[in-house]
């Protein structure tokens, strides 16, 4: 059964909803999303190599693992990252702008804008259940030092790397939780399409071919939870909102706080046990899904439970706002 609020969120124009449209648009974001990780990531790289007074000058040569891996593990590096999701809003705003002929609003939820109540709220309880993890994680592997950023230069670069997680964030829910998922359920009403398939590609999108098998495993069942829960908050909603908060609070915590992947550390406060290039035995991995799947419950309770402070309500359209539900298929 349908919530009434996912039902609002889903309706489409019948005439450009089918599958075709979908992988055509689908065909557009990978472009966009590929084009400007190409341009960004040298553009960063031949600021890395060229800015001498800054970082020290070196010669712009991509050998493996040699100046690219530094590259990408230094802030000019990190930065460039995080602005190549900018890629993946263009590829959405032209699919649905000149593909399907609805505006991008579309996506956010039924109301045409996001929700900022629920924005908050994901926000803060990822934040707080988040906190738990690290302790957890802690007394599983104590191992913790400073990161390399010094506090002057924290503060200073805090809001700018918060506004471009918020980029990358918000560019993986637009996509995954909305375009995908939105097209999908326009077409389809069993979740096994909707829902399963956008979380699947998610999630083997992180596949870390460096980790070991049992750690990576681990990491790729808990960050499937994860999408799981945003899945489960744009359909309690009807927006992305709560989705969009919750997954910027769980990113803000490694890029800002604590790390544990060398890659994201450079503006991390502190720096944890790397998930790929300690030996993992099979029980620690465990012991780290157990522990995700125990911070997912209590967010999904801190968000849907009708007595929570932080409870998200569903989201309605305004009035005058008509849409051509399709048909779904069952």
């Amino acid at each position: 059964m349908i919530s009434s609020a996912f039902e609002r969120y889903r309706q489409a124009s019948a005439a450009r909803s089918s599958l075709p449209w979908l992988l055509a648009g689908s065909l557009i974001v990978a472009i966009c999303w590929l084009l400007a990780t190409g341009a960004v990531i040298y553009g960063g790289a031949y600021l890395y190599a060229y800015v001498g007074p800054i970082f020290g000058p070196e010669p712009l040569t991509f050998d493996q693992g040699g100046f690219t891996s530094r590259f990408l593990a230094s802030p000019i590096g990190v930065i460039s990252t995080l602005l190549t999701f900018a890629g993946v809003w263009l590829g959405v705003w032209i699919a649905m702008r000149f593909l399907h002929r609805e505006p991008v609003s579309r996506l956010f939820g039924a109301g045409l804008r996001l929700s900022r109540p629920g924005f908050v709220n994901g926000l803060i309880a990822v934040l707080f259940t988040s906190a738990l993890t690290e302790i957890g994680f802690y007394l599983l592997a104590p191992e913790i030092h400073r990161g390399s950023v010094s506090l002057g230069v924290w503060f200073v670069v805090f809001v700018p790397v918060v506004l471009l997680a918020f980029i990358q964030t918000s560019s993986e829910e637009i996509l995954f939780r909305g375009y995908l998922l939105r097209g999908l359920a326009a077409r389809f009403r069993s979740p096994l399409v909707w829902a399963v398939l956008p979380t699947l590609l998610f999630t083997l999108l992180h596949w870390n071919a460096g980790s070991i098998p049992a750690m990576n495993i681990g990491v790729l069942i808990s960050i499937g939870g994860f999408a799981a829960l945003l899945v489960a908050l744009v359909y309690a909603t009807g927006n992305l909102g709560a989705a969009m908060g919750a997954h910027l609070g769980n990113n803000l915590i490694g890029f800002l706080f604590i790390s544990h992947e060398n890659a994201l550390s450079p503006f991390a406060l502190y720096r944890g046990a790397t998930l790929a290039e300690l030996p993992w035995t099979a029980g620690q991995a465990v012991a780290i899904v157990g522990m995700s799947i125990v911070s997912i419950l209590i967010t999904l309770a801190l968000l849907l439970h009708p007595r929570s402070p932080l409870k998200v309500g569903p989201d309605t359209a305004p009035s005058g706002v008509r849409v051509a539900a399709s048909a779904p298929q069952s």
